[in-house]
């Protein structure tokens, strides 16, 4: 059976009418929990776009598949090419492609939409002004991209930038602020057929060159904002796509229906928090700084129980001093392991110590540690509202700290206010996941290169490094695979060394789906790509096109 739009007519979640003419197939998906939507279609936004416009209103050039080491899925390009030296690489585009209104995409709308980014530092999400010297246009369907140095990653960053139309956004004044009303795309799903604060519903795009192989003719994407509403919106069925922690999932979703009530966890994020270097409060700015705080912090953090416990066995526990995680761990340096993994094993008394010995005492007899220069340490950790396995998590977090004398507690802002403090240095410690790529340097880079501190909520702990960033930088600089491995080993040690975040586990790719009115769903038996309808997922734009509507 289908879930349908019929003309001036939106049905609830769960609502099946008999097709009509009209009749439109219907997915409703839910890529994030808000507590309201806001109308915002800037895919440059990092804190209050709608989580379907990268991907699905601009579609990338390339989609990178993660989970099969990175094979090329050519989108609205359809070749790369490498110079000999790894300064220059040239992408040739897809002919016949448009914007949904029908004006020619070309390589001008990248040239102006890289030359956009550059001129506003706010909408370089990642670092291309750092990467990309010029892009050069050789032709209507070829361009070439100067590079500063040497970079055979470049091409993961570049396809990541959002190519917008040049005729459209030429003449926007602020386009940091611009939330983008009527957005023209060469995605799939362009029209917006209906916004509300609760609601929106997002549809075909008339003009998409594959529309052949697109079936879902609209997305919905109802507002939840807690856990609690996910878990019961999809136990009824509610869903068909969805990324949400579910608590006991086989007894609570599975068992509601299990013909049709499916999920699959490939291994996915890293988890961390993060100490924000450049707080605001003294006592605090003081000891994050401090590498035996951040240790003694480690130390005091009882992962087993956060996978265990909070998270009901689904992460997987991350005891690697840099963070690599166990989907990585064929990059393993096991000499970092040997040096620094007593730092990320749950030692209360032995954090005790280092902090005893760092000059950490509770001077004033309040039950708590003040700095060494006698300065007040207190601080909350911050966690998106309704994140239930998160905040479990930070609150076995504040009870390691208690048991080592640190005062700190739990604070649950909304997630674009999460996101936003993050990206401003407005907090002073959070839990924080990095996306992963098809290398571990892609989260290292992401999380811990100077370039990215304070431009997205990744790059939040304000640490600067310049040895670390010579070797992130280094690790595309060849193609070679032996190099790289010496690069990445001596990328652990750094990491192990100053421990700049205190990884803790990685969660799974969080991710349940509903055969009722849709097959083609990836899943441990159909692994095509990453299955997630996360936004920065760009696989999911592969799996928007192999999903089906299921027939009476």
């Amino acid at each position: 059976m289908k879930h349908f739009l019929t003309a001036g007519l939106i049905l609830a979640a769960g609502v099946v009418q008999a097709p009509s003419a009209n009749a439109e197939s219907v997915l409703t998906a839910l890529p994030v929990q808000r507590t309201a939507w806001i109308e915002n279609y800037n895919p440059f936004n990092q804190s209050t776009r709608l989580p379907s416009v990268n991907d699905f209103i601009y579609e990338p050039l390339i989609v990178f598949n993660t989970l099969k080491g990175g094979e090329p899925n050519y989108r609205l390009a359809t070749a790369y090419e490498y110079a000999d030296d790894l300064k220059s690489l040239t992408v040739t585009l897809r002919d016949g492609v448009t914007w949904s209104d029908g004006e020619p995409f070309t390589t001008g709308d990248i040239a102006f939409s890289l030359d956009l980014v550059k001129k506003n530092k706010a909408l370089d999400i990642y670092g291309l002004d750092k990467i990309v010297d010029s892009a050069e246009m050789v032709d209507d369907k070829t361009i070439r991209f100067n590079l500063f140095e040497a970079n055979s990653g470049a091409i993961y960053q570049i396809v990541r930038l959002a190519v917008v139309p040049e005729h459209v956004w030429a003449s926007v004044e602020d386009p940091v602020t611009f939330t983008n009303p009527n957005p023209v795309g060469t995605g799939p799903l362009t029209d917006i057929r209906r916004f509300t604060p609760q609601e929106y519903i997002q549809c075909r795009n008339e003009k998409y060159w594959d529309a052949e192989t697109l079936k879902v003719d609209c997305m919905r994407f109802p507002q939840i904002a807690t856990n609690d509403q996910a878990l019961a919106a999809a136990a009824r069925g509610e869903l068909d796509w969805m990324g949400s922690f579910l608590p006991d999932i086989e007894k609570t979703f599975v068992a509601q229906d299990p013909e049709h009530h499916k999920y699959w966890f490939p291994a996915g994020s890293l988890v961390a928090f993060n100490m924000n270097m450049e707080a605001k409060n003294e006592g605090n700015r003081e000891a994050f700084a401090d590498l035996d705080f951040r240790r003694a912090v480690s130390m005091s953090l009882d992962r087993e129980a956060m996978v265990d416990i909070a998270g009901y066995g689904y992460p997987t526990i991350n005891q690697y001093p840099s963070g690599l995680g166990q989907a990585f761990h064929s990059w393993n340096n096991p000499e970092v392991d040997a040096e620094f993994g007593k730092y990320t094993r749950y030692d209360v008394e032995g954090a005790k110590a280092l902090l005893a010995e760092a000059g950490y005492k509770d001077s004033d007899g309040d039950g708590h540690i003040e700095s060494p220069s006698g300065k007040k340490i207190a601080f909350s950790i911050i966690v998106p509202n309704g994140w239930t396995d998160w905040i479990n998590t930070v609150q076995l977090a504040v009870e390691g700290l208690t048991a080592i004398g640190v005062e700190a507690q739990v604070a649950t802002p909304e997630q674009a206010v999460w996101s936003e403090s993050l990206i401003n240095g407005d907090y002073d410690m959070a839990m924080n996941a990095y996306f992963t790529g098809i290398t571990p340097q892609y989260h290292m880079d992401l999380g811990l290169h100077s370039r990215n501190q304070g431009k997205t909520r990744f790059g939040a702990t304000r640490y600067y490094n310049d040895k670390l960033d010579a070797l992130l930088d280094g690790f595309f600089k060849t193609a070679d695979a032996d190099e790289q491995r010496q690069i990445m080993n001596d990328i652990q040690m750094e990491i192990g060394r100053d421990m700049p975040y205190v990884a803790v586990f990685n969660n799974p790719l969080w991710y349940q789906y509903n055969t009722k009115r849709f097959t083609g769903f990836f899943s441990a038996d159909n692994p095509v790509a990453k299955p997630v309808v996360h936004d920065e997922t760009p696989e999911r734009l592969l799996h928007l096109l192999s999903l089906r509507p299921v027939e009476d």
